[in-house]
This record gives C-alpha cells, sequence and structure tokens, in this order.
C-alpha cells in the first residue's frame, strides 16, 4: 500500500508517483510492504534535515526505514513489520535541480523518488562506492520504466 500526502501548492502528479512505487515495489519484491511519501515545504524539509542530518539546508529527499529494514538484506524482507518507509520530498527542492541539470521537473523527481526507494531498500550511498552503485541502480530501473 502507499499513501501520498501533497502538503505543498505544487500540482504533482501523484498517478506518476503511484505507477512508480508499484513498479519499483514489484522489481524488489516488496509490494506487500507500506510505503509512505510526503511531499512538503523547502522550510519543512529544512528542519528535518537539520534534526536528522545536522546539515542546516534544503534537501531533495529524506529516507526513513525502520531499524528492522536496516538490518535487512537489499530486498528489505527482513523483520516483522509490514512497513517499508517513508519518503520525505521537497517538491520545489526537486525543480530547482532540474534547472541546474538542464532536464524537466518530472524527470529529476522520477531519479529522486527512486534514490529514496533505493535506501528504503537497504542501499546506502555514504562512500563514493555505494553513491555510484545508487546511481548505475537508478539509471537502470528508470531505463526500464515505461511510464
Amino acid at each position: 500500500m502507499i499513501e501520498i500526502n501533497n502538503r505543498t501548492y505544487h500540482k504533482i502528479n501523484l498517478n506518476l508517483v503511484k505507477r512508480l512505487v508499484n513498479k519499483f515495489a514489484r522489481a524488489y519484491k516488496v509490494e506487500q510492504k507500506e510505503i509512505s511519501i510526503a511531499f512538503i515545504g523547502d522550510a519543512e524539509i529544512k528542519k528535518l534535515n537539520r534534526a536528522y542530518r545536522q546539515k542546516d539546508e534544503p534537501t531533495d529527499i529524506l529516507s526513513f526505514a525502520p531499524l528492522n529494514n536496516a538490518e535487512s538484506d537489499v530486498t528489505g524482507q527482513a523483520g516483522e513489520d509490514n512497513f517499508l518507509g517513508e519518503l520525505v520530498i521537497d517538491y520545489s527542492q526537486i525543480k530547482r535541480q532540474a534547472g541546474q541539470f538542464d532536464h524537466s521537473a518530472r524527470q529529476e523527481m522520477i531519479f529522486i523518488l527512486v534514490h529514496g526507494l533505493l535506501h528504503l531498500v537497504g542501499y546506502d550511498d555514504k562512500t563514493e562506492r555505494g553513491r555510484k552503485q545508487m546511481i548505475k541502480l537508478g539509471e537502470k530501473f528508470i531505463k526500464k520504466l515505461k511510464i
């Protein structure tokens, strides 16, 4: 089950988000898990980023996986909880980044959403190797999408 909460003034294609998450869940065999997605603004994500990552700035996405997911393998199958995790997305930051990378907000949102989902299934980008692996996996998954 996917729960999406848009707490911004932006008109976001929530059907696109839902379809992408469903395809990701099938591909990573976590379709029975619950995922929560919240779209929030700069001020809120800045507070969360400061509290959880000690970075006093807006960010594009924050991923929150339950502790039992952190101990699981990359399929997220370990643990008794049916909750895969929560993604908190700053759509204003997505739009700014799209301009920086010279592509559409839709393309940036898809990339960032897949990146966050990869975090929820156990991938990490704290090292350069992990970051490159996540980018490669994300790009490979996005190429296969037909949305």
